[in-house]
């Protein structure tokens, strides 16, 4: 959303926020910066995004935080890029490379027609870099300790799978999807299916359901919106700025070591997902 001007909100009563969520941030990062900025009591997301994926989030606020099950249950859908030839534990940007496989011998019909095999109601294993339970604890915190842990397959609905642009070793995709769809895995198992190994460079989130990320505010947007301070109130002291470690936040250590990474304009100090 480009317009300066917006409409009026009643978050109390309920609404429905689009949001950009910027990359490097995770979900709750975003919640708790439009909950803090716009003083909203009560507010959720309805579906997260890794902190590498960039893209539509929708936060609930008020009465709406009811609709927030059925928002998540919509399909969503998805661009961004695969790097052919490469692998990555996290099969994303998250972890350095660990195997490296030759694609040169690809050519663009094979590539094209092995997205194939990727439609329709298929089996998916999720990351182990994932918020998937093991044993009462989320996946990526058995992974970080550099454990191995079985995920169960699950069945996932992939209703479109093209390819937009091909410049090898990059391959560039639109995904229409089901609620639980990791695209993660789907850049690993359509690497397998190459035969060359491939991870996600690149993830947006361009829509969910009717709701579409052209229409989504930005964080200086929701910045625009703070409300004024009541009238009679004391101005407070700025709070001094925390030091951010992005290395604790989210397991980000070896992408914010070789990235240049946004800065969360003191957001959240060590938040994980």
């Amino acid at each position: 959303m480009t317009d300066a001007s917006f409409p009026p909100f009643d978050f109390e009563a309920g609404e429905v926020l689009l949001l950009d969520k910027p990359l490097t941030w995770t979900s709750f990062d975003v919640v708790r910066k439009v909950k803090n900025t716009l003083r909203i009591k009560k507010i959720g997301h309805a579906g997260t995004l890794d902190p590498l994926a960039t893209g539509l989030l929708i936060l609930c606020t008020g009465k709406k935080t009811k609709e927030i099950d059925s928002i998540q249950a919509q399909e969503k859908e998805y661009t961004g890029t695969f790097r052919l030839g490469q692998t990555t534990p996290s099969f994303d940007l998250e972890t350095p490379v660990d195997a490296e496989l030759p694609f040169e011998h690809l050519d663009e019909a094979a590539i094209r027609a092995a997205t194939a095999s990727f439609t329709g109601l298929i089996e998916q294993t999720p990351p182990l870099f994932s918020a998937v339970k093991v044993n009462g604890e989320r996946a990526y915190e058995v992974a970080r300790r550099g454990e191995e842990a079985v995920i169960k397959s699950k069945q996932v609905t992939i209703k479109a799978f093209e390819i937009t642009r091909l410049e090898l070793p990059e391959v560039d995709f639109r995904v229409v999807c089901s609620k639980g769809t990791y695209i993660r895995s789907l850049a690993r198992d359509y690497g397998a299916a190459l035969g060359c190994g491939a991870h996600l460079t690149k993830l947006v989130r361009t829509r969910i359901g009717e709701y579409q990320l052209a229409e989504a505010l930005n964080m200086d947007q929701i910045e625009a919106l703070r409300p004024p301070r009541p009238e009679g109130s004391p101005e407070r002291p700025p709070r001094p700025q925390k030091q951010r470690r992005p290395e604790r936040r989210a397991g980000l250590e070896y992408f914010n070591a070789t990235n240049a990474a946004p800065e969360l304009d003191g957001t959240s100090e060590n938040v994980s997902e």
